[in-house]
């Protein structure tokens, strides 16, 4: 039996041999779709980005032209019909995400709060990683959204695009992802967003499609490895990959405008049940109207 490497944090050891006895081992060339950046074993913030990049031999780039999490919602191979029916106003979020502003309320079931709270003091106030509030905000909390871009030091090719979010009262970290587009073995296009753990990551592949009023809806809900879903990816004590496909665990993001006000609403479910709601409302940056 393989084990999880032995000098780290016990609780990330428990949930990383968790992965090792349920999941898959996993030749990485073989699954280009599902690999991503994986984290140090300790903190996942602003730090790790520069510690990444460095050693990757990329350049953070503070001038790039893309300052969006998709560089081109071309990419998504939506057909015909719905990318023309997709809305001008989400279209632009997604290419250059860096020129809006997000507000952002939360809501739990009460049921699941008390998980939210033992992954918060076990796991994301250290890392500063998917470090989601454990209070309900009715009213719209600021976030704080940067676009980080690495990129090769001798073409400029972005190569990894990271999206820092925190919250901008306290500072808390929220999430700290890499977004991209993948393929799955299906042939089916995905935003892909790959968030750092301890000696691993953890990986959401959501579809597109787009709704009667020109939303953008990506949803998570696959059945089995290969799908769309939530994966968790690590490397054990010997350097080997292995993943886990969480089929009980399904994302949901509905994101649409009207009077060029831009809201979403997202959903996390587990066995089928809504576990917290976060809801934004996204609005242009003055500068960025006025130079569009």
């Amino acid at each position: 039996m393989r084990f999880a490497y032995p000098m780290q944090k016990f609780q990330d050891w428990v949930t990383q041999q968790w992965v090792i006895l349920r999941g898959k081992k996993i030749n990485p060339e073989d699954f280009l779709w599902l690999i991503g950046p994986f984290g140090n074993l300790d903190a996942i913030g602003k730090d790790y980005i520069h510690q990444f990049a460095e050693k990757q031999n990329l350049i953070i780039q503070k001038d790039s032209e893309s300052k969006g999490i998709i560089p081109s919602m071309q990419k998504l191979n939506l057909s015909e019909t719905e990318f023309e029916n997709l809305s001008e106003s989400v279209i632009q979020f997604y290419e250059n995400t860096d020129g809006h502003h997000l507000q952002f309320s939360v809501q739990w079931n009460p049921f699941f709060k008390f998980f939210g709270i033992l992954l918060n003091k076990l796991f994301s106030n250290r890392i500063n990683q998917l470090n989601i509030p454990t209070k309900n905000i009715d009213d719209s909390e600021t976030l704080k959204s940067e676009i980080i871009n690495l990129a090769d030091p001798v073409t400029n090719e972005v190569k990894y695009t990271f999206w820092f979010r925190s919250i901008q009262s306290t500072g808390q970290v929220i999430y700290s992802g890499v977004y991209g587009i993948s393929t799955l073995p299906s042939g089916k296009t995905c935003v892909k967003a790959v968030f750092p753990l301890p000696n691993g990551n953890a990986t959401v592949l959501m579809i597109p499609s787009v709704g009667e009023n020109g939303e953008l809806i990506l949803d998570s809900s696959g059945e089995k490895f290969g799908d769309a879903g939530f994966y968790f990816l690590l490397k054990d004590s010997k350097g080997e990959y292995w993943s886990k496909f969480i089929k009980s665990f399904r994302d949901r993001l509905i994101i649409g405008s009207e009077n060029d006000i831009i809201s979403a609403e997202q959903t996390l479910m587990l066995w089928n049940l809504k576990v917290l709601t976060f809801k934004y409302k996204i609005q242009q940056k003055i500068n960025q109207q006025n130079s569009s």
